[in-house]
């Protein structure tokens, strides 16, 4: 996992006597998104409209490092940008996003985009057929061919007043988090059968009383929860007792976590 601090681009918060929450850093929480997107917005450089930017809705798939794979036709106008000028970007907001679309996080993946070498057309096709399995009816038609960005920068935005710029070296040596596929799943459970236990941990966890409390992301190290209290809505970070690395673990610590905050709860 890459540890590196992010070039930030806000400034620093306000100052506090809490020690920080661990979160995963901005090169995993990048790898994280662009992993669990499926397509994004790819922008080319315009030859009708030279200087322009051209977008184009684009499913991608993904290599090792995390660069996107692009199985694209000559006779699309983004194909003939690149093969013009490889300059792109590739735009990947937060899946199933529900509330404000500014508040969801979205990454920026900046590079050059140019046709596969043919040694490594093999394994970029079943990489790009693992996750669109129906292209098998046209990855081999004539005109279609296998492109690869390689990352020259990347810009992550968390939401509101979390944002900053990843390093390519960083990304690309990043890995998904490791509940990512579960984390939808984890989310919904939570908020649906122990909304209570969520109450109860921001209260002796974050120090935060609230009427109704829900979970909103959750990772390796801890999770968000946003939380309704006489104050208004307010969001806190909570972190796991210890690193998990599947939904059986994160069920486990979750458990042993509220059955601590019960016991805090009545020696109070």
């Amino acid at each position: 996992m890459s540890s590196s601090s992010p070039r930030k681009h806000a400034g620093p918060g306000p100052a506090s006597d809490q020690p920080a929450v661990p979160e995963p850093s901005f090169s995993e929480r990048a790898r994280t998104l662009v992993y669990l997107g499926r397509i994004g917005s790819l922008s080319t450089l315009s030859r009708k409209q030279p200087g322009f930017p051209f977008g184009s809705v684009m499913p991608y798939g993904l290599d090792p490092r995390g660069r996107p794979l692009f199985l694209i036709s000559s006779m699309a106008m983004h194909t003939q940008n690149l093969q013009a000028d490889p300059r792109a970007s590739l735009l990947v907001t937060q899946p199933d996003s529900s509330g404000d679309p500014l508040g969801a996080s979205r990454v920026t993946v900046i590079g050059n985009v140019l046709t596969i070498p043919k040694p490594e057309v093999p394994e970029a096709r079943q990489l790009y057929l693992d996750r669109y399995a129906n292209s098998k009816y046209w990855v081999d038609f004539e005109d279609f061919s296998f492109y690869r960005m390689d990352v020259l920068d990347v810009y992550y935005v968390g939401g509101f007043g979390v944002m900053g710029w990843v390093q390519a070296s960083d990304y690309n040596l990043a890995q998904p988090d490791p509940l990512a596929d579960a984390a939808t799943g984890i989310i919904e459970h939570m908020n649906t059968d122990h909304k209570d236990a969520l109450v109860l941990l921001a209260r002796t966890l974050a120090g935060i009383e609230s009427q109704e409390a829900a979970m909103t992301s959750v990772d390796r190290l801890g999770f968000h929860v946003r939380l309704k209290t006489t104050d208004g809505m307010k969001g806190a970070r909570i972190a796991f007792s210890r690193e998990v690395t599947n939904p059986m673990e994160t069920r486990k610590v979750l458990v042993e976590m509220v059955q601590q905050a019960r016991r805090r709860q009545v020696r109070s």
